[in-house]
């Protein structure tokens, strides 16, 4: 038995900035203050955080038969998330992102290796039965994976645990709603961020964007920077506020909210008090470079929002 099954994607990120704009081609070579080999991944990050947080956590998913793989492989572990149902694909290498820092903003430039191959036959279905909560992440960079979502969160549903879903950005700038529509409509909380709230709907504000989606189901929490939080459950708008740090960089800022918002759920705590601490672990994520140096456990999270 596990508290939380974690479904999506995981691999190595090469952190490096910040970095002045405009980036430049021509061969110019340019230095940076900082650069860093860490764990990336919206999932892997997400299901760091849980485990940081104190629940059991285990991990579906799919890398490459290759050192980056074994990379990963090794980091989840080492951070107490279990990996036995993270598959090795024995044909495509494990995916490789960059991500270049810039204030608060950062460029992604991801290398897909074998996530197009993850699909649902790749989560167990004895896993998904055995778990409170079932959390997915990275829909639009697994296409065959997405395909088959709103299969494993019915069953999980018809399993007695809750669902949540991460849908992250969109490469291809299309924002597809007719796979991700029949997934809502069995997800319980669907987490976003500001500005994909924003196309997933066409509108030009935050709480209307929210409540558009609330109707399609799920209680919607979107996270929104520096300026915190706000969950909708299509009548009713709740917020909270970011935490004041000092900031190294924001990668994985949002895995950890929603690291924050599914153990504050499963710890029994109302909307209310789940977003506050969501928002928190948010950003405390963002004192140290990468997704998970950073990470708060339990006890830092709540106190962050008490004192």
């Amino acid at each position: 038995m596990f508290d939380l099954l974690v479904i999506g994607d995981a691999n190595p990120d090469v952190v490096v900035g910040p970095v002045d704009q405009p980036i430049l081609f021509g061969q110019r070579e340019r230095l940076v203050p900082g650069g860093s080999l860490v764990l990336g991944g919206s999932a892997s990050i997400m299901a760091c955080g849980a485990a940081r947080l104190g629940l059991t956590v285990a991990f579906a998913g799919r890398v490459g038969d290759d050192p980056a793989g074994d990379f990963v492989r090794t980091s989840l572990a080492d951070r107490g998330v279990n990996v036995d149902a993270l598959v090795t694909d024995p044909d495509l290498p494990t995916p490789l992102t960059t991500i270049l820092t810039s204030g608060d903003d950062r460029a992604i430039l991801t290398s897909p290796g074998c996530l197009p191959s993850t699909t649902a036959d790749d989560v167990p279905p004895s896993l998904i039965r055995s778990v409170r909560h079932v959390h997915a992440a990275s829909f639009y960079l697994m296409p065959e994976l997405a395909a088959g979502l709103a299969g494993i969160f019915k069953e999980a549903k018809a399993a007695k645990a809750t669902t949540s879903l991460d849908p992250n950005d969109d490469p291809a700038g299309k924002w597809d709603r007719t796979v991700l529509d029949p997934v809502l409509r069995v997800t319980d909380y669907f987490l976003p961020n500001a500005a994909e709230a924003l196309a997933l709907t066409g509108h030009h504000q935050v709480e209307d964007a929210a409540g558009i989606l609330a109707r399609r189901g799920p209680l919607v929490v979107v996270k929104n920077g520096p300026d915190g939080a706000l969950a909708h459950n299509g009548s009713r708008v709740i917020t909270a506020p970011a935490l004041k740090v000092d900031t190294v960089d924001a990668v994985g800022a949002g895995d950890s909210f929603d690291a924050g918002w599914v153990a504050a759920v499963l710890n029994g705590f109302r909307p209310d008090r789940a977003l506050a601490i969501a928002a928190a672990c948010g950003s405390l994520s963002t004192r140290a470079a990468g997704g998970t140096a950073a990470q708060p456990d339990w006890d830092l999270a709540v106190e962050s929002v008490t004192s």
